[in-house]
C-alpha cells in the first residue's frame, strides 16, 4: 500500500535574524532596528505548513525515475537517487498572510525588507521540516532537489509532484499557476532523499549573483553530470 500524504502544520515561525542581517548586509543601528520591528510585526501573519509523503521508487531509467507511478525526467535526480529507494516528496508554504503587510505598505524599501523576512522564514521552516524527517525516520544527512531548480529538471514537472501529494490546495493552500509557479509565492517543493555527501543544486548552476546560492558553482561536478555551462 502506498503511504497517504501527511500534513505538518505545527511548524513554529522562526526568523533567523543573523541570516536576515547577513542577507541584507546590515549593521546594527536605526535601520536594522526598523527591520527587526517589521519582522516581529510579520511573524503573526505567517503560517508554515507542509504536505509530504513517504515515496518509493518503482523503477529507474537512464534519464529519470518512476516514483509512485509517476515519471520524473532528470538525469541529475536519477544520479542522486542511484542507491536510494525511499524518498520524501513535499510542498511547503508560509502562507499568504504576510503579503497583506506588503500590500498595505507604500514604501518600496519596506516591501523589500518584508520579502527578505519571508524568504528567511521559509528557509527556517524548511530546516525544521528537515529535522522532523531525520528524527521521525531515523535518517542521517538529507539533501533535496526541486523541479525548476535546474534546467535538467524542468519546472513543468511540478504537476507530477503535486499529483503524487494529492489535493495540495486543500491540505496547505498551495496552487500552481499555468506556468507551474506556486502560489502563495513563499512556497517550496521538491524531493528529499538520504545522502552521504550533501548535495546542492547550486553546485550545478552557473548563474552568477544569485541571492539564494548555498554553494559555489562546481564546473567539475557539472562535467560529472554531463551538464555544460551556457555561453553567450
Amino acid at each position: 500500500m502506498i503511504p497517504a500524504p501527511e500534513t505538518l502544520d505545527s511548524i513554529p515561525v522562526n526568523i533567523d535574524l543573523k541570516d536576515l542581517q547577513r542577507k541584507l548586509h546590515m549593521k546594527p543601528g536605526t535601520q536594522w532596528n526598523h527591520v527587526l520591528s517589521l519582522a516581529e510585526s510579520a511573524r503573526p501573519y505567517m503560517e508554515p505548513k507542509v504536505v509530504f509523503k513517504t515515496g518509493y521508487i518503482d523503477e529507474k531509467f537512464a534519464d529519470g525515475i518512476l516514483l509512485n507511478g509517476m515519471r520524473f525526467t532528470s538525469t541529475v535526480l536519477r544520479k542522486q537517487l542511484d542507491s536510494v529507494e525511499r524518498v520524501f516528496p513535499y510542498v511547503m508554504t508560509i502562507g499568504s498572510g504576510w503579503e497583506k503587510m506588503i500590500e498595505a505598505s507604500h514604501d518600496s524599501l519596506d516591501q523589500y525588507y518584508l520579502d527578505s523576512i519571508a524568504n528567511v522564514a521559509l528557509i527556517s521552516s524548511r530546516q525544521y521540516f528537515t529535522k522532523h524527517l531525520q528524527t521521525r525516520f531515523a535518517l542521517g544527512k538529507l539533501s533535496r532537489l526541486g523541479p525548476g531548480s535546474l534546467e535538467n529538471w524542468p519546472i513543468s514537472e511540478q504537476k507530477h509532484l503535486f499529483s503524487i501529494l494529492g489535493d495540495v490546495e486543500s491540505a496547505i493552500g498551495v496552487t500552481l499557476t499555468e506556468s507551474f509557479l506556486m502560489m502563495p509565492r513563499k512556497s517550496s517543493s521538491g524531493i528529499y532523499f538520504p545522502t552521504e555527501i550533501p548535495f546542492y543544486a547550486c553546485q550545478l548552476c552557473p548563474k552568477e549573483e544569485c541571492p539564494s546560492r548555498k554553494a559555489a558553482y562546481d564546473p567539475n561536478k557539472a562535467d560529472e553530470y554531463e551538464l555544460t555551462k551556457p555561453t553567450g
